[in-house]
């Protein structure tokens, strides 16, 4: 069975950092792509940024500059340093595997605000 945990969500001030990890268990991290979306109240799930088996990054222009998607392979996590947050980019994060299936984690709430 194919599980995405995420964690280290939580209030920071603007300008602050987080990083988010999710741990995928059920054997697919080698295989998947990893990505990271959020939702913000009233709005639509939107893609932050994924990685590749090899290692090809893409983000959002929103995000680009200041978030670094990541990946251990050895220790099946994916990683999102968030770096320079801003109150805009308040939202649930959700970690993302895509490999035969398409998986999601439960969420983590990120919270800027002074």
């Amino acid at each position: 069975q194919v599980q995405l945990v995420e964690s280290g969500g939580g209030l920071v001030q603007p300008g602050g950092s987080l990083r988010l990890s999710c741990v995928v268990s059920g054997g697919i991290f080698s295989r998947a792509v990893m990505a990271w979306y959020r939702q913000a109240p009233g709005k639509q799930r939107e893609l932050v940024a994924s990685v590749e088996r090899g290692g090809f990054t893409n983000y959002a222009d929103s995000v680009k500059g200041r978030f670094t998607i990541s990946r251990d392979n050895a220790e099946s996590t994916s990683y999102l340093q968030m770096n320079s947050l801003k109150p805009e980019d308040t939202a649930v994060y959700y970690c993302n595997a895509r490999s035969v299936g398409n998986y999601w984690g439960q969420g983590t709430q990120v919270t800027v605000s002074a």
